[in-house]
């Protein structure tokens, strides 16, 4: 179970509540999993808001990212009832940065959601992946990250 393999390594386990949103968190088509993008929260509780580089630090950034891609994890394993071996590879995570005018680590703020997927997944953690600097996010937060994921 994915609480499990969080606390074993020192990690919180995501919590999400799923929103009133005209749109799924989770899609399978096939043996792929789209997952809607993931914003930093944890419960009903938002943990990064504002620009990285006017008012986020890049840790915190990187730290959001991490929550973000716990948050991917989340659905992937209530998709696949709990078994997350059945993940042969994450294929591509897209992660959107909500930057400072002139921010330019987007690419270390990524980082944070990358790691978590090897840290959890390992060889199938590792992916192909995009890091974009946005004008702005949905509900003002940091981050936000969706991803594809090759399952079986």
């Amino acid at each position: 179970m994915l609480s499990q393999i969080f606390h074993e390594l020192g990690l919180t386990p995501p919590l999400v509540v799923r929103a009133d949103l005209p749109f799924e968190p989770c899609v399978r088509i096939g043996d792929i999993i789209y997952i809607s993008g993931q914003i930093p929260e944890r419960g009903e509780e938002i943990t990064a808001i504002g620009k990285v580089g006017d008012g986020v630090s890049l840790d915190e950034a990187r730290k959001a990212a991490e929550l973000c891609a716990a948050n991917v994890l989340f659905w992937l394993d209530r998709e696949l009832q709990g078994d997350l071996d059945r993940i042969v590879r994450v294929a591509k995570l897209t992660v959107y940065v909500n930057a400072a005018a002139g921010f330019s680590q987007i690419s270390q703020v990524g980082n944070g959601a990358s790691e978590l997927f090897l840290r959890i997944l390992g060889s199938r953690g590792e992916h192909a992946r995009s890091a974009l600097g946005m004008a702005g996010l949905p509900l003002g937060v940091a981050v936000e990250v969706d991803a594809i994921v090759h399952v079986r």
